[in-house]
């Protein structure tokens, strides 16, 4: 299978959208490469649609206009991962979640650590929000874009921590 990309400027930086005919497999950080999310062989197509696609919502996104990402995902992952995106995908705009009520909501609530390391693994950052999975303290914690990303982007929700 192929990936294709597409680079899109936003107001946290360059980002790097990679799908595959699927659907959305990635979204990679401003210098981050391949480092998080091993997809092989890429091509350059941003005329690809479900690039396009994700470009024009995440403008959206961020000019306000867009609460909900409507797009065809590809995740690659172990199925634990795969639940713990899924559950990334539940919390609605506006609103956190904790570490340790991801973990109870996929069933292994002893299993916090490892839903942050599920949560740190998420492919398609900002689309499936893991900026919105906070410490139980209330405090942000871990972002593969950076906590000061991980609060613009929590504060371009309005969102009101724990």
């Amino acid at each position: 299978m192929g990936y294709y990309r597409k680079t899109v400027v936003t107001p946290v930086g360059e980002l790097e959208l990679i799908a595959s005919d699927k659907g959305l497999s990635a979204i990679l950080w401003e210098n981050e490469g391949a480092i998080r999310i091993k997809r092989t062989p890429i091509v350059d197509r941003p005329d690809h649609p479900v690039l396009l696609q994700t470009a024009r919502q995440l403008k959206e996104y961020f000019a306000g206009e867009r609460r909900v990402f409507d797009l065809p995902l590809d995740f690659s992952g172990t199925d634990f991962q795969k639940k713990v995106w899924a559950a990334l995908l539940t919390i609605p705009f506006g609103e956190t979640r904790s570490y340790a009520e991801i973990a109870a909501q996929v069933g292994s609530p002893a299993a916090v650590r490892a839903v942050g390391a599920a949560n740190g693994k998420n492919p398609v950052s900002i689309v499936a929000p893991c900026h919105r999975v906070i410490g139980s303290n209330g405090k942000l914690t871990g972002f593969a874009g950076g906590l000061e990303v991980k609060a613009f982007l929590l504060s371009l929700e309005n969102t009101t921590l724990l």
